[in-house]
C-alpha cells in the first residue's frame, strides 16, 4: 500500500467513527492494514496511525483491542526494518571484523522479543493490583456510572493476575458492555448491583479460577453478569457453605424444646391445624431461614423456607 492509498484507508476509518457506523465496518477496512509491512516514512507522510490509533477508545472492546493489535504490530514492523536497514549481522552469524580481531556486535533480539516487549506488563504485586496502581484510564465510555463499573471489572480481574494491563482491560470492557445490554439503563439498582456482585466475587482470593476463565473466554461476558451467586462462589465456599447448612440442619433436628404450635399452618397429610414448628438459619445468613414443621395430629414433617 502507498501513502495515498493508505490516506484513503484513515479518511474511511474517520468516516465511521463520526457516523457510528458497525463493527462489522471497522473491521472490514481494519484486515487489509495487517498485510501491510508499515515504515516509518509510509506512517508519518500517510498519518495511518493517528487514524487507528482513534479506535483504542472505541465503544466496542473488540475493536479497540484490534487497533491495539494492529498499532503493536506496525511498531514491531519499524523496528524489524530500522534494524535491518543497519546492516547488523543475524543472530548467530560472524561479523565480517571478527578475524581482524574486532568484536562482533552484540547479537539481536529476535522478532518474537521484540513483539514481547510491546506488550504491557504490569510491574505491580500481583495481590496489589488495581486500575491505579497500573497507571490503566477506565474513562472510556463517556458515561461516570458505567466508567466506575469498568473500573470494578479492571479491579477483580487484576487481582492476582499476571496478565498485561490492555488485555484485562479489554476484558473488563467487555464484561461491563454484556452488563449494560442486559440491564440498561447504568441508573437501574439490577446493573450496579450485579456489578458490585462479580467484583466481590473477583476479589475473592481463593477465587482464582473464576478469574481465569473469565479473562481466558471460557466463560463469556454474557454468561458471567447472568451467573448466579451461587455459580459465583469459588469452590472453597461452596464446601464452607455445605457444611454450614449441615450443621444447622442438625441443631434444627434436635431443638425440640424451640417449637412452638400454630393454628394457621396446616398439614399436608391430615388438614389439621394444629402444627408445631421451629426455624433456623441452615444456609448462608443472606439467606431466608429454614422452617421446620410437624403435625401434632399425625406426626407428619416437613420443611420450606
Amino acid at each position: 500500500m502507498d501513502a495515498k492509498q493508505l490516506h484513503e484507508t484513515g479518511r474511511q476509518i474517520s468516516k465511521v467513527l463520526d457516523s457510528g457506523d458497525p463493527s462489522s465496518t471497522v473491521f472490514s477496512i481494519l484486515s487489509p492494514l495487517y498485510k501491510w509491512t508499515a515504515t516509518e516514512d509510509l506512517l508519518r507522510q500517510s498519518k495511518i496511525g493517528v487514524s487507528v490509533a482513534r479506535l483504542r477508545q472505541h465503544k466496542d472492546p473488540k475493536v479497540a483491542a484490534e487497533a491495539s493489535k494492529l498499532v503493536n504490530k506496525w511498531k514491531n514492523d519499524v523496528k524489524v526494518t530500522a534494524r535491518k536497514s543497519t546492516g547488523s549481522p543475524a543472530p548467530g552469524s560472524k561479523a565480517n571484523g571478527a578475524s581482524s580481531g574486532v568484536s562482533s556486535p552484540a547479537p539481536q533480539k529476535s522478532e518474537a522479543s521484540v513483539v514481547k516487549k510491546e506488550s504491557r506488563k504490569s510491574t505491580v504485586d500481583p495481590a496489589k493490583r488495581n486500575s491505579k496502581e497500573d497507571g490503566v484510564s477506565t474513562a472510556v465510555t463517556g458515561n461516570q456510572t458505567r466508567d466506575s463499573c469498568v473500573k470494578l471489572m479492571y479491579d477483580g480481574l487484576a487481582f492476582m493476575s499476571e496478565e498485561g494491563p490492555d488485555e484485562i482491560m479489554a476484558v473488563a470492557r467487555s464484561v461491563e458492555l454484556a452488563a449494560y445490554n442486559e440491564l440498561q439503563p447504568e441508573t437501574s439498582t439490577e446493573y450496579k448491583a450485579k456489578m458490585r456482585s462479580l467484583f466481590q466475587n473477583l476479589k475473592v482470593k481463593g477465587n482464582s479460577d473464576l478469574r481465569q476463565t473469565v479473562f481466558n473466554g471460557s466463560i463469556t461476558p454474557e454468561k458471567f453478569v447472568n451467573m448466579s451467586s451461587d455459580e459465583l462462589k469459588s469452590e472453597e465456599k461452596r464446601k464452607a457453605d455445605a457444611a454450614l447448612e449441615k450443621e444447622n440442619m442438625r441443631v434444627a433436628m434436635t431443638a425440640e424444646d424451640l417449637k412452638a404450635i400454630s393454628t394457621t399452618m396446616t398439614c399436608g397429610k391430615c388438614k389439621v391445624n394444629k402444627v408445631a414448628y421451629s426455624q433456623a438459619q441452615t444456609r448462608a445468613a443472606d439467606e431466608p431461614m429454614t422452617t421446620f414443621c410437624e403435625c401434632m395430629n399425625c406426626g407428619n414433617r416437613w420443611k420450606f423456607s
